[in-house]
């Protein structure tokens, strides 16, 4: 059985937040003599003095400090308690999980999640990195709620976002940028190639051109652009995430006759549209309006 009560716990931060019994009985739209009592029962039931009274103003006693940073904490707390009960009673989710390719341009996403953030803070966000067809696998199984990918989804509802650049580049030093004239794929065959691999467990696909006799396959576009900058190999890696080595010519763009550039898309897929909560629903809204 508690000693104590939150309304008590409440009624001694007002008095120190307030600098008194009166001022606390203002703020809080209690009677002084309610926040009084509260108070005194509250020392009582502990056994300890948490309060001493110095002319017109509380001052918290040395226990009374300590006793008021476990109280801040209890009462934070009971209001997020509260605050997830009404997210529920009105139907909002407390966890929206998403699959997100590593192509997805970072500036978008932290962008769209930042402003679902400031409106449903407690909702819990996990992401899910995927590779070519991950997303879609972990959406037609249920782990996910949505997903960000640049394969369409079979069965369900999919609406394109926006556009992905990928350029053949090598590191600025690399034997492919020695040569004068322009590279054919024929060239690209004795160089080793950087590709990633599909995340997908049951239904992994290849996309886009594989032909280099030498290949190394990697799991995370972070290695891939990683490896290429040191020199280890060539890819095919969107611009928006190598933008700064192009810059500053760690990275060059290969001088290819053909095929140096590649677009793709990025779809929004959604299994069950229906089962959206509002959390879902304002991520949606937010990635919409910035691939305008």
């Amino acid at each position: 059985m508690l000693k104590t009560t939150l309304e008590q716990w409440r009624m001694f931060k007002a008095v120190v937040d307030n600098g008194g019994f009166s001022q606390a009985a203002d703020a809080i739209h209690k009677s002084q003599s309610t926040v009084h009592h509260a108070v005194h029962k509250l020392e009582e039931s502990l056994d300890l003095k948490l309060l001493q009274v110095q002319g017109r103003k509380a001052q918290l006693t040395e226990a009374g400090e300590l006793m008021l940073r476990r109280a801040n904490y209890l009462l934070d707390e009971a209001a997020k308690i509260e605050s997830i009960a009404d997210s529920l009673g009105a139907g909002e989710e407390t966890k929206l999980s998403i699959g997100v390719d590593q192509v997805v341009p970072h500036e978008y996403l932290y962008e769209a999640l930042d402003r679902v953030s400031e409106e449903f803070p407690l909702v819990r966000i996990e992401l899910t990195e995927t590779a070519l067809s991950g997303a879609n696998e972990l959406l037609e199984k249920g782990k996910i709620d949505l997903a960000l990918a640049p394969i369409p989804l079979e069965n369900g509802f999919y609406e394109e976002l926006l556009p992905i650049e990928f350029i053949a580049v090598a590191a600025s030093d690399h034997p492919l940028h020695q040569s004068q004239q322009k590279l054919t794929h024929e060239d690209l065959k004795s160089c080793r190639q950087i590709v990633v691999r599909d995340s997908a467990l049951e239904s992994s696909r290849d996309e886009g051109w594989l032909g280099a006799n030498q290949r190394w396959t990697v799991s995370h576009m972070r290695t891939s652009i990683d490896m290429v900058a040191k020199g280890l190999g060539f890819a095919w890696l969107p611009k928006k995430h190598i933008d700064h080595l192009l810059d500053n010519g760690t990275l060059k763009p290969l001088n290819l006759t053909q095929g140096m550039n590649r677009q793709t898309k990025i779809y929004l897929l959604i299994k069950d549209a229906d089962k959206l909560g509002p959390v879902a629903r304002s991520l949606i809204a937010q990635l919409r309006l910035l691939s305008d």
